[in-house]
């Protein structure tokens, strides 16, 4: 049985730009949150700081996600959302 995936939570800042964008890029931000969500450090970092690992950043095409993993609570905090299109 695999585990199950992490709740997703999208601060106020990201709420902001989610609402923003075109239906597309929302389609995929959702899309790079459940993967996320079902595998929280699946995307590699440019750096090796194992102190900052839990601070993770996914990029997909004009679309980058930073978010925060919260072990504890095992749960995603979206903290910012960039969509250069």
């Amino acid at each position: 049985m695999s585990p199950s995936p992490y709740a997703v939570r999208v601060s106020a800042p990201a709420a902001k730009v989610l609402d923003s964008l075109p239906e597309h890029a929302v389609d995929i931000v959702w899309d790079i949150l459940a993967a996320a969500a079902a595998d929280p450090w699946g995307f590699g970092q440019f750096d090796t700081d194992d102190e900052g690992e839990d601070v993770r950043y996914a990029a997909v095409g004009q679309l980058s996600v930073t978010y925060w993993i919260n072990r504890p609570l095992h749960s995603l905090t979206v903290l910012n959302i960039v969509w250069l299109g």
